[in-house]
């Protein structure tokens, strides 16, 4: 009874927040977007510290903090964006977005071996989803990881599959991408988000060592069937370019470690060119950089290994 009631309401704010006028609905979401600038903690100082450290050496702390509020306010905006969703339709799509190099797409889809979308948690993913669902006659999927809240995840479940779009949960997602690339269908993968150390490989990200899936990589490799970058960029007049990108050309060395490492580099540079074209976009509240490719041992760790007051010396040996 909780979760239907729960679901309820957020499904019922999200229906009357997709009536608000779409340039309206930016306009709030610029707003209340200032709003938690000013007052917020927690998440909103977590991205402060990520633009730190990836600009920190760049850009003064003024500069920082100004570059922090176009964040806060570009996911406000999407907070008042997404119940669109609700409201598209094959007439009025071109009111939200603009399709560039859809050509590329097009192309690759000739091929007959399904394909990949390589994009992130930047711009509009979400609007970017349906708006490829509507605009392209394909069966499409994502790869998602599932949201703890469950009313949350039902409701953003019905917004990604409201035009077909099947719904691949992270966590074992292996076999059924593999069946999907043999039956020609087009998924999308997010990869830049933080993994664990045996989920992922360590490439450079932004300047840092970030452990970055290795999926994609792996089933790219597997399949042979194209990945193609895809990302939103908000126009000045409130619209998304939706932007096709060349499928990015994979290493085939025979050195499965080394194709997987350099391959799930290749991807996260894209993902990087678009960040540092657009920093406001990309979502800098996640902790991406949480896996570190090596562990700091505590202060006492080696008096904890022998116990009883007596200490170690670095070579394990007591001292």
């Amino acid at each position: 009874m909780t979760f239907r009631c729960t679901f309820m309401g957020l499904y019922g704010l999200v229906w009357a927040l997709s009536f608000i006028p779409f340039h309206l609905s930016q306009g709030m979401g610029r707003l209340l977007g200032r709003v938690l600038g000013a007052v917020s903690r927690g998440r909103i100082h977590a991205s402060l510290d990520n633009l730190r450290m990836v600009f920190g050496h760049q850009l003064s702390e003024t500069e920082l903090l100004m570059l922090n509020k176009r964040v806060v306010v570009h996911f406000a905006q999407m907070f008042f964006e997404v119940p669109h969703v609700l409201r598209l339709n094959q007439r009025n799509l071109r009111d939200y977005v603009v399709f560039e190099n859809e050509h590329i797409f097009r192309d690759a889809l000739k091929q007959k071996k399904g394909a990949f979308i390589l994009t992130a948690h930047f711009g509009n993913w979400e609007l970017m989803s349906a708006a490829m669902a509507l605009r392209f006659p394909m069966q499409g999927a994502v790869v998602v990881r599932p949201v703890d809240f469950k009313p949350a995840d039902r409701l953003l479940e019905i917004l990604r599959s409201r035009f077909g779009t099947e719904i691949i949960p992270k966590r074992r997602a292996m076999k059924r991408l593999l069946r999907a690339m043999r039956d020609n269908r087009v998924v999308g993968i997010l990869l830049d988000q933080n993994v664990a150390w045996y989920e992922g490989v360590f490439v450079p990200f932004l300047g840092h060592m970030a452990c970055t899936n290795k999926g994609l990589a792996l089933v790219a490799e597997r399949t042979g069937s194209p990945v193609i970058p895809v990302f939103s960029v908000r126009r000045p007049d409130g619209k998304y370019r939706i932007v096709f990108e060349p499928a990015v050309q994979l290493q085939h060395t025979g050195d499965k470690v080394r194709d997987i490492e350099e391959n799930t580099a290749r991807f996260t540079r894209v993902i990087e060119t678009y960040v540092m074209a657009h920093p406001d976009h990309w979502f800098w509240f996640h902790r991406r950089w949480k896996t570190r490719p090596y562990c700091d041992l505590p202060e006492d760790f080696y008096h904890r290994k022998t116990g009883h007051g007596n200490t170690m010396n670095p070579e394990g040996e007591p001292s």
